[in-house]
């Protein structure tokens, strides 16, 4: 039941080496997380060790039966729910025995698993997915159902192996549980790939994959957040260290410089007053003038040696360090109604989207999160209040207001552009390009990302675009609507929008099923939709 992944390399198809020599091992029945940043190879490592990509060089191997969840499942859109539970053979098979056909081959595939619809019944069950039929369309479901369909397939399979690729993603606040009580009970070896927080507790070991390796840390996230911060704080006392060593080496350099300077100024006059032959006079001036350089030599070494070491250190701290950035004060004052909603209903073709129509008011300065099961149409609803869509009944008034929306795919950034031209579709106050390009250096984007195409980032880079380009916006927009932000953030990500929408002092609409987000940015009062599910 363990993962042993060792002296693994593999090289993108674009000749990008990813990982030289990758080692590590999760021993049987240990529950453990791989993070890293965003871009890092996190997903890609997870896809080698579950047989979906070959290596470039090395060896993997999986002692025991294993289940494999991807964050993406748009490739399953083609099969049934049967066929993405992968029990479509042996149902068949199950139905051609009972029907009467004695075929061998009928009995090798079921391979005496006659309870199979039993435990299918009993895992859609689990997962609130009984209104499904085995022979839907992949296609007809949302995310959140081919989520928890493959989650499903953990209780019809029984695997020793569990690999999941950010698991909670899509998942509403009841199946987030259900998902956390599903790995506490489970009895084998569990590798995921998370940001979910409160998932990461749940575990007890965090491999943390960086460009130089994998180092692994004992505990849950938690305790991995607590020796994080206790290594910052030993660079910061080793960065003080070195200052103070490097303001010592230039303060006894300088104070050699000037004390040759001295000794060859009296040489000299001694020599004019003693009145040394020329020769013996020069043989002493070039010896001292070597000496000099000598000890300059050693100095200049000793400083750029302590340079180097302080940029270094540096350079760690500065990747561990959370970006500040934040939008400037709303102009809307508080209190002014923005949304007014009475008896409000949609309609998807002849079904209505809620029982109930919705009423509701929201002013300026309020923070509201929006929840509901999946497929109770939160999103829906922030396209109402933002007028992209119309409301088949009810009265919906909304007061001119300007807002940002920023999703989980942050689709204000247009791929075609490049990271500057990006900004620049927001520079609304007309700064020079010498201060847009500060601004983006700010905001974690080096000389050599600014002509990098907006297509190739990634989640993190994203959302950091996003909010410069609303922060070099001449107006602080006055309603923030936020839709599941924080998904596929990594953990550094997700502090850098943390602090920023902290800091915002307009109105807050949030959907998010991430628990620990909403109380970092205190989120006090809920509104909760109800729907049926789609049969």
């Amino acid at each position: 039941m363990s993962i042993i992944v060792n002296a693994l390399t593999y090289t993108h198809p674009d000749r990008e080496l990813l990982f030289d020599g990758l080692t590590v091992v999760v021993n049987a029945g240990d529950k453990a997380a791989l993070v890293g940043n965003n871009g890092v190879g996190k997903s890609t490592l997870l896809k080698l060790i579950a047989g979906t990509l070959p290596p470039t060089a090395g060896t993997i191997s999986l002692t025991g039966p294993y289940w494999y969840i991807p964050q993406h499942t748009g490739q399953f859109d083609g099969l049934t729910v049967a066929g993405l539970l992968g029990v479509e053979p042996a149902l068949q098979a199950l139905q051609a025995i009972l029907g009467g056909d004695a075929a061998e081959y009928h009995f090798a595939t079921l391979n005496d698993d006659w309870d199979i619809e039993e435990r299918i019944d009993a895992a859609l069950a689990y997962w609130h997915l009984q209104h499904l039929t085995l022979d839907q369309p992949v296609s007809t479901l949302s995310g959140g159902e081919k989520t928890k369909l493959l989650l499903a397939g953990v209780f019809i399979h029984t695997p020793s192996i569990l690999l999941m690729d950010e698991p909670s993603n899509h998942l509403d606040a009841g199946s987030r549980q259900l998902l956390y009580t599903m790995i506490q009970q489970f009895k084998g070896t569990v590798l995921v790939v998370s940001h979910d927080r409160v998932l990461l507790n749940q575990l007890n070991q965090i491999l943390e994959l960086s460009p130089s390796g994998i180092e692994v840390f004992g505990g849950n996230y938690a305790f991995y957040r607590e020796q994080k911060e206790a290594k910052l704080n030993a660079l910061h006392n080793q960065l003080d260290e070195q200052e103070k060593q490097l303001r010592h080496a230039k303060q006894k350099a300088q104070d050699l410089a000037e004390q040759r300077q001295r000794q060859e100024i009296r040489g000299k006059a001694q020599g004019q007053t003693q009145g040394l032959p020329r020769i013996v006079a020069g043989h002493l001036k070039r010896h001292a003038e070597q000496s000099t350089a000598r000890l300059k030599e050693v100095h200049g070494d000793k400083l750029q040696d302590l340079a180097d070491s302080r940029r270094q250190l540096k350079a760690q701290i500065q990747a561990s360090q959370v970006l500040k950035t934040g939008f400037g004060p709303s102009e809307l004052h508080r209190g002014k109604l923005l949304i007014d909603a009475q008896a409000v209903q949609f309609r998807f073709g002849q079904r209505e989207l809620w029982p109930e129509p919705l009423t509701f008011q929201v002013r300026s300065g309020d923070r509201i999160r929006i929840e509901g099961n999946n497929g109770s149409g939160k999103t829906t609803l922030l396209k109402l209040v933002t007028g992209q869509l119309t409301p088949v009944s009810g009265q919906l008034t909304l007061s001119p207001v300007s807002y940002a929306y920023l999703d989980q795919e942050y689709s204000l950034i247009q791929n075609g552009l490049t990271v500057i031209e990006q900004v620049q579709q927001f520079n609304t106050r007309l700064l020079p390009e010498h201060d847009l390009k500060m601004l983006l250096h700010y905001h974690q984007f080096t000389r050599d990302e600014w002509d990098r195409p907006c297509a190739d980032l990634s989640g993190g880079e994203k959302m950091k675009l996003a909010l410069c380009c609303l922060i070099i916006d001449r107006h602080t927009p006055g309603l923030l609507i936020l839709d599941e932000p924080t998904n596929n953030l990594d953990r550094q990500s997700q502090d850098v929008l943390i602090h920023a929408v902290k800091g915002f002092t307009g109105t807050l609409l949030v959907i998010s099923h991430d628990q620990h987000f909403i109380e970092e940015i205190a989120v006090r009062v809920s509104f909760y939709l109800t729907s049926e599910p789609d049969n």
